[in-house]
């Protein structure tokens, strides 16, 4: 466990804040003027952009020599479907004051594979600057 955590505890505790914020209870936030409509679709976007990069970074870091080969990208980006799936559940069966939407899980969806292509495009510039 403790190698685990070596290389992944940075997306673990990223994960645990998802949770955290997804089971708020957030209902006063939407009336604020602060936010426009949108803001909830985005902000889901970016919270699993950034986990699914911590995901794949402890990847990454954890193999010798270092890479990301196709396989890999699709474990994580089926990892965090089924994490952002999991919350939409959680939301609609025991978060009651939260509610599950279909659009929510779309743009968790959205944001991971913005990461997967960011990190996989990466790793290619690297290794393409390295020949």
């Amino acid at each position: 466990m403790k190698p685990f955590l070596k290389y992944h505890g940075p997306a673990v505790l990223w994960a645990l804040f998802v949770l955290y914020i997804c089971a708020a209870d957030l209902s006063s936030v939407d009336k604020s003027p602060l936010f426009f409509e949108g803001f909830d679709k985005l902000t889901h976007c970016g919270l699993f952009f950034t986990m699914t990069v911590l995901l794949c970074f402890g990847i990454i870091r954890q193999q010798k020599p270092h890479g990301f080969t196709f396989i890999k990208a699709v474990v994580v980006l089926a990892a965090s479907i089924f994490f952002g799936a999991l919350i939409e559940v959680l939301q609609a069966e025991i978060f009651t004051w939260r509610t599950a939407d279909w659009n929510d899980l779309f743009c968790d969806v959205l944001g991971s594979c913005m990461a997967v292509f960011a990190v996989m495009l990466t790793v290619w510039a690297i290794g393409y600057e390295k020949k």
